[in-house]
């Protein structure tokens, strides 16, 4: 598991949902965030191993729509995942 920023190159309406749109496509994408602050996406990115999220980090998520810039942040170990909802 990883958790990926992403930084856009445009922001504006159309690029927003362009984005937006091309994640859902995606079921290696668990989860997909807008986030204030100095990026604009957080990704919750799953797969089956170190290998294969090279390849979906250089074949899918750098040429989603208007991305200029990612970050990786791999999980090493989950310590906690409650959810207070259903």
């Amino acid at each position: 598991m990883a958790f990926v920023e992403i930084r856009l190159k445009d922001t504006r309406a159309r690029a927003l949902n362009d984005f937006n749109r091309a994640v859902q496509s995606h079921p290696e994408i668990e989860q997909c965030h807008m986030i204030a602050g100095s990026f604009d996406y957080m990704l919750k990115v799953r797969t089956t191993d170190i290998a294969a999220y090279r390849t979906f980090l250089g074949e899918t998520l750098s040429t989603l729509p208007h991305v200029s810039h990612s970050s990786t942040h791999v999980s090493m170990e989950s310590v906690k995942e409650d959810r207070f909802y259903d």
